[in-house]
């Protein structure tokens, strides 16, 4: 359904880039966020919510549009979807998300703050237990008292720098601290890039050919209590959450819907049980074609979360975005993530 929305709207697109071309060209920012953002936002919200826009000259004459979306792991592949299907136009350049730039060229103001290659630093955390981790640090060297400003400004640099893929994708964890909070020896920022291609080939490597089958798949039936009196009810996959390689399905992915328990302490009725696991069960069936671990769900207080495990986070978004598609009578949420450890689950294993 999606490819014909992208040509419907790239088709509607070309009715109009000659006058978008203008505004762009002209470069009022009012001018093109009323006239260009807000009228194509209007368009692509009929494909998917979560679009966003940056545009200016590519050079003196070629318009540049890069649709974003602000890291939003769910939504990488309908941006790149889109740009994939976007046709050849002149004078216009479609970029999906945004690239990574010369660090040379990098710097970002905010407010009293400055954040570039001469003041910013880096180190990497092994940790013991998650040898597979990118724990990293960055140093910031100027007035660190305002932690949330220079947060935002490292990472605004991070996203501009590495390109917003590679941030949203190639580092764990992370934090920021002032020059006199670090612990180790600082490493040029520049060297960031490399460092983290290096820890991915090397990841890569360790778990390409690591593929799990479900033949000692054992379900349990769990029940706990919430702070409210509430029962929560899970049936999770313990000796999957026991699995070794559990790196090797680093990305995490959760399909909360929310129904009307009321009634019933909070649990799904009759008729919202059978549909919620209609729609899990065909999620399940067609996620595991494409080599997903279904990993369990609970159901508590209003809300049923499903989760899984793979290798990558685009088909699942698509599977995911269906479904939600299919089913307004639920209000469905997603959200994807990496964690290599599994340690959203530690609730389940202590561990």
């Amino acid at each position: 359904m999606e490819e014909k929305q992208y040509t419907d709207f790239w088709n509607w697109f070309l009715t109009h880039e000659k006058d978008f071309y203008q505004i762009v060209k002209e470069g009022g920012q009012g001018t093109i966020e009323k006239d260009f953002f807000e009228i194509i936002a209007s368009k692509l919200n009929n494909i998917k919510d979560g679009y966003y826009f940056l545009t200016g000259m590519s050079d003196d004459v070629t318009a540049e549009l890069i649709i974003t979306v602000d890291g939003e792991i769910a939504n990488i592949v309908f941006a790149e979807e889109l740009i994939e299907a976007a046709p050849k136009m002149g004078h216009w350049k479609f970029t999906a998300l945004k690239p990574a730039m010369d660090i040379q060229k990098v710097s970002v103001g905010m407010g009293d703050y400055s954040f570039s290659k001469d003041n910013i630093s880096f180190y990497s955390n092994e940790l013991e237990d998650y040898q597979d981790e990118i724990d990293l640090v960055f140093v910031y060297h100027g007035n660190a008292k305002n932690k949330d400003a220079i947060t935002t400004g490292v990472c605004l640099f991070l996203d501009n720098f590495l390109g917003e893929l590679n941030f949203a994708t190639q580092i764990d964890t992370f934090r920021v601290i002032g020059i006199d909070q670090a612990e180790k020896d600082l490493v040029p920022i520049e060297k960031l890039q490399d460092f983290l291609l290096w820890r991915e080939r090397e990841f890569t490597e360790k778990y390409k050919s690591v593929k799990r089958t479900d033949d000692e798949d054992e379900f349990s039936i769990l029940r706990a209590d919430l702070e409210n009196g509430r029962p929560l009810i899970a049936c999770m996959n313990m000796h999957l959450l026991e699995y070794d390689a559990k790196a090797s399905y680093p990305w995490i992915s959760v399909l909360k819907f929310h129904y009307n328990g009321d009634h019933n302490d909070g649990l799904p009725e009759k008729d919202d049980f059978e549909k919620l696991s209609d729609i899990e069960d065909l999620a399940i069936e067609e996620l595991k074609v494409h080599g997903y671990l279904y990993i369990g769900r609970e159901s508590a207080d209003n809300i049923k979360e499903s989760y899984f495990a793979g290798k990558d986070f685009r088909k699942i978004s698509k599977v995911f975005n269906i479904i939600k598609r299919n089913n307004p009578e639920y209000n469905i949420s997603v959200r994807i993530f990496k964690d290599k450890y599994w340690q959203y689950f530690k609730y389940y294993t202590g561990k």
